[in-house]
């Protein structure tokens, strides 16, 4: 059995893709099959990957589209494994990488010289972590880089220091509290606020909302307000900077590279003195180097957006 997922991408001329992917994930059982079913579609070689990737492109060939996008659902579970600890299904969270998968084979250009799977990647985090920022919890979490970074870090951070319960509990130390901050670069008071609307107080939008009856909390919430053209052009924003972004990556040198993806990029960075031992550098010359290449992104992302 069979599931027909289309996404069609806005503009002028709409191009939608269509992939036949394995049956939805409805229990722990069929999650277990589906992890079987992709286990078993073979990976697809550098040379073939680029073939593919020009028939999608030029020719808008579908079922090269429907190879790309399924030799690399192994990648998108393994992803979608690593935020389990969200309390969302795991099926939701493996279809909505799915999702991410399709748009990175839908803007994917094979002749910028790096594997799908390395630009995937960015697409299917985005669109793993916009799911659990819009499902997660009634509480605002913030829409700043730096309060998404701390929402999807927090917990990772708090296990590797050894920090148990949440802060309101006394499970942190204010030294403890002060390197998490550092780390992700936002404010103490950022920290504890985080640590407590995670801490389970958050009231859940599926709850039932009476002790009989069918009804929902979620039924009775009003709508925020943004319209469809709004959030279409939000996300449409969203795509074209992640774009951007992996063009202007191009032209740092390696080490720049190497620099901004472990400080910047990544969902637990590095610090500096991480960096500083891998160079043979101090870590004001790291931080001197980060800095540097920051503004070279921006300018050339700038100035690819004026062109």
């Amino acid at each position: 059995m069979t599931k027909k997922l289309e996404l069609t991408q806005a503009g002028e001329n709409q191009i939608g893709v269509v992939a036949a992917l394995p049956a939805p994930i409805s229990s722990e059982d069929g999650l277990r099959r589906y992890l079987q079913e992709i286990a078993r579609i073979p990976m697809l070689e550098p040379k073939e990957e680029v073939e593919l990737s020009k028939r999608w492109r030029d020719d808008g060939d579908v079922d090269a589209a429907h190879r790309l996008v399924t030799s690399h659902l192994r990648l998108v579970a393994k992803i979608a494994f690593k935020y389990k600890g969200y309390g969302l299904p795991m099926g939701d969270l493996i279809a909505e990488g799915n999702i991410g998968m399709m748009q990175a084979v839908k803007r994917f250009d094979p002749d910028k010289g790096f594997r799908l799977s390395t630009y995937a990647i960015w697409w299917i985090r985005a669109s793993i972590q916009e799911y659990i920022l819009r499902s997660w919890s009634m509480v605002k979490i913030g829409s700043s880089a730096a309060q998404k970074r701390l929402f999807f870090n927090l917990r990772k951070i708090k296990a590797k220091i050894g920090a148990k319960g949440a802060i309101s509990e006394r499970g942190m130390s204010d030294a403890q509290v002060s390197d998490i901050a550092r780390i992700l670069d936002v404010s103490n008071q950022d920290v504890v606020d985080m640590d407590q609307r995670m801490s389970g107080q958050d009231v859940y939008l599926n709850s039932a909302a009476y002790q009989e009856g069918e009804g929902e909390k979620m039924d009775f919430l009003e709508s925020p307000g943004e319209n469809q053209e709004t959030v279409l052009a939000n996300r449409q924003e969203a795509s074209n900077k992640q774009i951007l972004l992996q063009r202007a990556l191009t032209t740092l040198s390696e080490r720049e590279r190497d620099i901004i993806e472990r400080r910047r990029l990544k969902d637990e960075p590095d610090t500096l003195e991480d960096l500083s031992k891998a160079y043979s550098i101090s870590r004001e010359r790291v931080r001197q180097i980060e800095v540097r290449a920051f503004e070279k992104l921006q300018k050339e992302m700038i100035s690819a957006a004026a062109a």
